[in-house]
């Protein structure tokens, strides 16, 4: 009897924590899309949980200014898109040489990924710009794009992941049956980690639309600007008292996010299921 009160109190106190940290997350959020409904001076006024009037006023202050939606989502998705998927299929290339393939000096490299981790990205940020600017690619999507296929915690959070799902009697099989070693990654192998892939390209896809500071530091044609460095300039002369303006834009900077975390996360619960040898 003591047992199952126990068990009980410990299903509670874990409901209890979950409904916490959902209202911590979830709570922001909503707010936010409140307060994109409400006037300046009811935003002024304080916090509301009941939508307003506003919105209307909201949007077509910001289509009517200098905020160009349609441009910033179109570069802020041409840079997310190529950036996530670059990253993430040169990261498992990475993880997966790495793992399978036995060659002099491999600890070496892996060791090199780990150090790079450990490092702060703001300490290369200074030298980073001064390379770009040496090079002529400032003011270019290169740099925002390129770059991410170095991505050292991509290649970490793979390779712990092929430790545990990897089975070499796929690579064995396959190259039994004269399929290159390409032909084997690609078709074979990266279906299987397809739960891990999907998670880690959310992440990219919602690093790469929320940077901020480095587009706005090597971008200075306005036609490239970024959804994020727009809704920044919403704190302008023009925009400083329009609050629920900038909530607006917020809001809206979320709406792709949302949509490609929708559209992945099913990738991640399929997977999870999918066996890859029947023992």
């Amino acid at each position: 009897m003591k047992y199952k009160e126990s068990l009980l109190l410990k299903k509670i106190l874990i409901y209890v924590l979950m409904i916490f940290f959902a209202l911590l997350a979830v709570v922001p959020i909503y707010l936010m899309m409140v307060n994109a409904t409400r006037s300046n001076a009811q935003i002024n006024d304080g916090i509301s949980l009941l939508p307003g009037t506003n919105t209307l006023y909201n949007w077509k202050n910001l289509t009517n200014r200098s905020f160009k939606i349609s441009q910033g989502f179109g570069n802020s998705a041409f840079i997310a898109f190529f950036s996530t998927l670059l990253g993430v299929y040169f990261s498992a290339l990475t993880a997966y040489g790495i793992h399978v393939y036995n060659f002099k000096g491999r600890n070496v490299l892996w060791g090199f990924i780990l150090i790079v981790i450990m490092i702060p990205g703001t300490l290369s940020f200074i030298g980073f710009y001064q390379f770009m600017a040496a090079i002529k690619l400032t003011d270019s999507y290169i740099p925002l794009i390129i770059p991410s296929i170095a991505a050292a915690g991509t290649v970490l959070f793979l390779k712990q992941y092929m430790e545990s799902i990897l089975s070499r009697e796929l690579i064995d099989a396959g190259r039994i049956d004269g399929a290159n070693e390409f032909y084997i990654f690609n078709l074979i192998m990266l279906p299987i980690f397809t739960p891990a892939i999907a998670a880690q390209s959310i992440f990219s896809f919602v690093g790469s639309w929320n940077n901020f500071t480095l587009p706005f530091v090597l971008l200075s044609d306005q036609k490239k600007y970024t959804l994020p460095m727009l809704v920044q300039s919403l704190r302008g002369d023009i925009y400083r008292t329009e609050y629920g303006s900038i909530y607006l834009g917020v809001a809206v900077s979320l709406v792709p996010v949302l949509i490609f975390y929708a559209f992945m996360s099913r990738f991640i619960i399929s997977g999870i299921t999918m066996g890859s040898v029947k023992e």
